[in-house]
């Protein structure tokens, strides 16, 4: 089935293509956090008003990745999003690029650390109490110790269960993007986390409409085959949320 609909079509999405999400179930898709603890308590409050005013047989919530680096608190983001257990929606995590060269850097994995440190990855060791300067000259491996010691377990283990896609009716969530052309179970990780071209430019048909982050722009960036919903929220002050139920689509958004 995920062949035929990722298949590339030979033209462009029609103007008059509908999508929908499945019956009586509501998705909530929240674009890059990047470390900003204040959006995300001010969006899920908005999100846990939404749901009250509205009841719903099914809710979920979805985070696209890219929760950490960059904004002040990457450690207080995780902490609060793996403690979501009363939240009245179910919650699931996509891994993002920076989750990635996290995961990464605590391996120990050679040439990754420092790039990661100059990505975005200081502001998540200050976070957790680590000086970054004091972690510039040193060693991968040596960083990757620091780091094990400062960051808690379970926020690593947290880090680890995130999935790459999830599909929710004619709609696709990844973090950055797809490959255009390639089936879905065909997929490489490294471009659901970091694509940009030829899928940001690409105006075929994918099959679903899919919905990322990952490439800030400047509001929603909704197009007749995907929408970007990375309004920059840990510069802008501005954390974007798609919300999809049956045929409705629509944006709730934090104020800058």
């Amino acid at each position: 089935m995920f062949s035929k609909l990722f298949r590339r079509m030979s033209a462009t999405v029609s103007p008059s293509r509908s999508f929908t999400g499945p019956k009586d179930k509501r998705l909530y898709a929240i674009g890059d956090v990047h470390g900003r603890l204040d959006l995300v308590d001010e969006l899920l409050g908005r999100i846990e008003d939404d749901i009250t005013d509205r009841p719903v047989e099914t809710a979920a919530v979805v985070f696209l990745g890219d929760l950490i680096d960059r904004g002040p608190d990457s450690a207080g983001v995780i902490e609060r999003l793996q403690s979501l257990r009363h939240f009245p929606a179910k919650t699931l995590f996509l891994l993002g690029n920076h989750e990635e060269f996290l995961l990464r850097a605590l391996a120990g994995e050679p040439g990754v650390a420092h790039d990661w440190l100059g990505f975005g990855g200081d502001a998540c060791a200050e976070s957790y109490g680590i000086a970054p300067s004091s972690l510039q000259a040193m060693d991968e491996q040596r960083i990757a110790a620091v780091l094990h010691a400062a960051i808690p377990a379970s926020h690593i283990e947290f880090l680890k269960t995130f999935g790459d896609t999830f599909a929710f009716g004619d709609y696709l969530l990844v973090h950055a993007g797809i490959r255009p052309g390639v089936p879905i179970e065909q997929q490489q990780p490294r471009d659901l986390r970091w694509i940009r071209q030829p899928f940001l430019s690409d105006a075929h048909d994918h099959g679903y409409m899919v919905i990322h982050g990952h490439t800030i722009s400047d509001g929603v960036d909704q197009r007749l085959n995907r929408i970007g919903i990375d309004t920059g929220a840990y510069r802008t002050g501005i954390l974007t949320a798609a919300v999809i139920e049956d045929a409705d689509l629509h944006f709730l958004a934090t104020d800058a």
